[in-house]
């Protein structure tokens, strides 16, 4: 399946909000989990996260690491940014295969189901001292999909800690729906462009220290946010982006979906093969 138009990836707050979206939490359902315990699926569904999950070993995840290193440089390089590596799976083979890796595929699906799609890639990267934090949102507010059940796997390609700007989550956050946020465009120390205020109010933040190498799994409703990084550590982790199969996007970003487990039976996601570039 093809698309003759070029997909639209940055939807305005004007285009969403005209959007009729289910943005509710829809919890996890499965009975019989293969890689997740009965126990991860109860705390999922309660906290709106999990974290620490071993996927890549050591000599993996610093074979990616070099990966990055030269991806980014070749990023910089045309004129981009630490930030701007988005969608990557499109254009780079390396991204589809972390993408669409099986083991990273296991844990989605037993929070999704068996028809899964994967369909956004983008490196979170905190250069050091960069000055530049990550406002309390919702990933929701940003995506023209409907119903919000969307998951992402963050991959830390660097350790994660307090000190070098780790993500912090408001535990139980994703049942509140979806939250009021105030644009923030012109804050140039905000690598997005929305913030919610007052979620301190709501539940002690936590945070989301990982070792390279590791996952942390979380709804597209829950709250979160990441400080400034001061260090002289980098702090990069790409956050991988799925959905169920019954999940329908507008705007064109059903160009971006590709299927990793079961099927599609509507077709409504291009399911676009491997990029041989890279």
């Amino acid at each position: 399946m093809s698309t003759s138009s070029t997909p639209k990836f940055i939807p305005t707050t004007g285009e969403l909000s005209s959007l009729k979206r289910d943005l509710r939490f829809h919890p996890a359902a499965t009975s019989n989990p293969k890689t997740l315990s009965a126990e991860q699926i109860s705390a999922f569904n309660r906290d709106g996260y999990l974290k620490g999950i071993r996927i890549f070993n050591r000599e993996e995840i610093a074979a990616i690491a070099r990966y990055f290193d030269d991806l980014l440089a070749r990023t910089l390089a045309a004129g981009g940014d630490s930030y701007s590596i988005s969608t990557a799976h499109l254009r780079h083979g390396r991204v589809y295969d972390l993408l669409t890796d099986p083991r990273i595929v296991a844990c989605v699906a037993d929070l999704l189901g068996e028809d899964v799609i994967a369909w956004g890639s983008h490196f979170f990267c905190k250069m050091p001292a960069d000055g530049k934090r990550v406002s309390w949102h919702q990933d929701a507010s940003y995506w023209p999909l409907t119903p919000s059940k969307a998951v992402t796997a963050w991959l830390a390609i660097d350790d994660a800690t307090v000190e070098n700007a780790c993500m912090r989550f408001i535990p139980g956050s994703h049942r509140l729906g979806h939250l009021t946020y105030t644009l923030s465009e012109h804050d140039e120390a905000n690598v997005l462009n929305q913030t919610v205020a007052g979620v301190e109010e709501l539940s002690q933040p936590v945070d989301i220290e990982l070792k390279a190498g590791e996952i942390s799994l979380h709804s597209d409703l829950l709250l979160h946010g990441s400080e400034a990084n001061q260090s002289d550590r980098r702090r990069c982790g790409l956050t991988l982006r799925y959905c169920p199969a019954d999940v329908r996007a507008s705007l064109g970003w059903n160009a971006k979906g590709v299927v990793v487990r079961g099927a599609d039976q509507s077709g409504h996601w291009v399911n676009s093969p491997r990029p041989q570039t890279d």
